[in-house]
């Protein structure tokens, strides 16, 4: 039988975002399961966080590395923005590169060291092309303008929001548009859109206040870990739908709770994000308390 292997950690944010990064590089035993990550999001039972990440092996010659991502209630995620930050900027401080790419259960991203910035060291991800498809958001039924979707909260008659933007950027985002993001209690209301039956995989819930052209002010209730101080794939998918809806030029600042990030809708149409990383304390996880060791 061949002796396990104990899996260091790192505890790392994107602007507030936390993530517990698990290093099973070279460690095929000890495999994180639903039951795991919501061990090691919740801070009474391990380090917490909003999302547990794993840097894997990577599954081709292309590939530096492979995120895995898991929310914090256990249910697995296809793209995190903020984490592909943390991860990138691992891989690049161990080998000194200025690029990496990294596959995620969403598709491989690329990632660049960016200039120093206000909130220290930047990476910038490109996070890749968004998908408007009903079937690609994904919707339960079909929706030929999926800028507006017959999604209403409050009253028939008088609805508090309604007509949302869907869109996919790795995962998928139901986007509101508000004069005032203060006004909306996005804790109360997130939960009730994110299970809404127009969703079947569940959905990312923001609102959106249009600042000027190149400035949002976005809040965003995470699906599967609730509201956030940032999140990288809403912060695109806000951008995204703001321009669809001509309400924002095609670079702008997202300002989320936890700071600012860079979104460009570049001509190539991918979607490019740049924002810091922050290193908070490391550790180790004992093989034995990984569910698949």
């Amino acid at each position: 039988m061949s002796q396990l292997i104990d899996v260091p950690f790192r505890k790392m944010n994107g602007l507030g975002n936390e993530f517990v990064i698990l290093d099973l590089r070279g460690n095929r035993q000890a495999r994180p399961t639903e039951q795991d990550a919501i061990a090691l999001a919740n801070p009474a039972t391990g380090p917490g966080c909003d999302q547990l990440i794993t840097i894997e092996d990577a599954r081709s010659k292309a590939d530096d590395a492979f995120m895995g991502i898991w929310n914090a209630d256990g249910s697995a995620a296809g793209a995190c923005g903020n984490a592909a930050r943390c991860v990138a900027h691992i891989l690049m401080s161990e080998t000194g590169a200025d690029t990496v790419r990294l596959d995620s259960p969403s598709g491989p991203l690329r990632a660049w060291q960016a200039p120093v910035g206000p909130g220290g060291e930047q990476v910038r991800v490109d996070m890749g092309k968004p998908k408007f498809g009903w079937r690609d958001i994904p919707l339960s039924e079909q929706v030929e303008d999926t800028r507006f979707l017959d999604v209403k909260l409050g009253p028939i008659d008088a609805p508090v929001l309604w007509g949302p933007s869907g869109v996919n950027i790795g995962n998928p985002h139901c986007v509101f548009f508000v004069k005032d993001v203060n006004a909306h209690a996005i804790d109360r209301f997130g939960p009730m859109i994110e299970h809404h039956p127009l969703f079947p995989e569940r959905v990312n819930v923001s609102i959106v206040e249009a600042r000027d052209r190149r400035r949002l002010r976005v809040r965003v209730w995470e699906r599967g870990a609730g509201l956030t101080k940032a999140c990288g794939t809403g912060a695109c998918a806000a951008l995204v739908a703001a321009n669809r809806r001509r309400l924002v030029d095609r670079v702008a600042t997202v300002e989320l709770d936890g700071g600012p990030l860079r979104i460009e809708w570049a001509d190539d149409d991918h979607v490019y994000m740049t924002g810091p990383v922050a290193y908070e304390f490391e550790g180790i996880v004992e093989a034995r308390h990984l569910g698949g060791s």
